[in-house]
C-alpha cells in the first residue's frame, strides 16, 4: 500500500514541478511575506512588540487568503482534469485504490504547500528576526503559523478533491472551486457580521457568534494563532474573540476539518466513473 502511495505521490510531484506549481507556490508566499513583513515595521514601537509579532500577525491574515487559495488551485483538477483527458480510467486500471491515488495526490499537494510555507514564512521570519529582533514567544508563534497554515492548506486540498470528483468538468470544477473560496474566506465572515451588527451586543453576539466563527476553518486558523501568543492578538486585534472561546475550540475545529474533508472527498471519488 504505501509503496503504492508513494509512488501516485511521485507522479504527482514530478507533474507540479513540471507545471511550475512548486516554483509559483514558493515564490508567491515569499514575495507577499517578505512585502508584510517589511511594510508591517511601523507600528512595532506603538505595540511594544518585537517586528517578527507584528510580522506574524501580518501572515496570519496572508495566510488565511493565499493557503486556501493555492490548495485549491492544486486540486480543483486533480481528478476531473485526470477523467477528462483519459489519465484517470488509465490509472484505474493498475492495481491500485481510489483512497491510494487520492491519498498520493494529497502527499504530494501537501509537501508542494508546506515547502511554500516554510520557505516563504521562514524567509520572512529571518528578515524580521534581523531587522527588528526576535522573542521566544514569537519564534514560536512563527513555528505555530507555519504549521497551521499547512492544516489550512490540507482542508481545501481535500475540499478541492472532493469538488473534483463531483463534477466531470475542469471547467466547472474551477467555478466551483472559486466559488468555495469566496464563501469560506469573504462571504461566511461578512454574513456574520451582518448578524452582530442587527444583534446589537445581544445574545447572538455574546454566545453564538464565537462558536460560529470557530466552525469555518479559515477562522479557527487565524484564532488558533491569536489565541495561543498574548501579542499576535494584540498586534492583530482579536482579543475580544479569542478569550470568548475556550483554547481547545481552534485546535479541534483545524484539526477535524481536513480529516473530515478528506473522508468526504474519498466518498464522492468512490461514485466517478473512469
Amino acid at each position: 500500500m504505501i509503496a503504492r502511495v508513494l509512488a501516485v505521490a511521485a507522479a504527482e510531484i514530478h507533474i507540479a514541478r513540471r507545471n511550475l506549481w512548486v516554483l509559483m507556490a514558493t515564490v508567491i508566499m515569499t514575495l507577499f511575506a517578505l512585502a508584510l513583513t517589511f511594510a508591517g515595521a511601523a507600528p512595532t514601537g506603538a505595540l511594544g512588540v518585537d517586528l517578527l509579532t507584528v510580522s506574524v500577525a501580518s501572515m496570519t491574515t496572508l495566510s488565511v487568503y493565499l493557503a486556501p487559495l493555492l490548495a485549491l488551485m492544486m486540486s480543483f483538477d486533480a481528478i476531473a482534469g485526470e477523467s477528462e483527458r483519459g489519465g484517470l480510467a488509465l490509472l484505474l486500471t493498475y492495481p491500485v485504490s481510489r483512497g491510494e491515488i487520492l491519498f498520493g495526490k494529497f502527499l504530494a499537494h501537501i509537501g508542494t504547500i508546506a515547502l511554500a510555507m516554510v520557505v516563504g514564512f521562514g524567509a520572512a521570519g529571518i528578515a524580521a528576526a534581523l531587522s527588528g529582533g526576535a522573542g521566544t514567544e514569537s519564534i514560536l508563534a512563527l513555528l505555530r503559523l507555519i504549521g497551521t497554515s499547512i492544516l489550512l492548506g490540507a482542508v481545501f486540498l481535500a475540499l478541492g478533491y472532493a469538488l473534483s470528483a463531483a463534477v466531470s468538468s475542469p471547467t466547472a470544477a474551477a467555478g466551483l472551486a472559486a466559488g468555495l473560496w469566496l464563501v469560506f474566506v469573504v462571504l461566511y465572515d461578512l454574513g456574520l457580521l451582518g448578524a452582530v451588527v442587527y444583534d446589537n451586543d445581544g445574545f447572538f453576539t455574546r454566545n453564538v457568534f464565537p462558536w460560529l466563527l470557530v466552525l469555518n476553518p479559515a477562522d479557527a486558523f487565524r484564532l488558533w494563532n491569536v489565541s495561543a501568543s498574548e501579542n499576535v492578538a494584540l498586534a492583530n486585534g482579536m482579543t475580544g474573540v479569542a478569550g470568548a472561546l475556550p483554547a481547545w475550540s481552534a485546535p479541534t475545529s483545524l484539526i477535524v476539518w481536513p480529516l473530515a474533508a478528506f473522508l468526504l472527498a474519498r466518498q464522492v471519488f468512490r461514485r466517478v466513473q473512469p
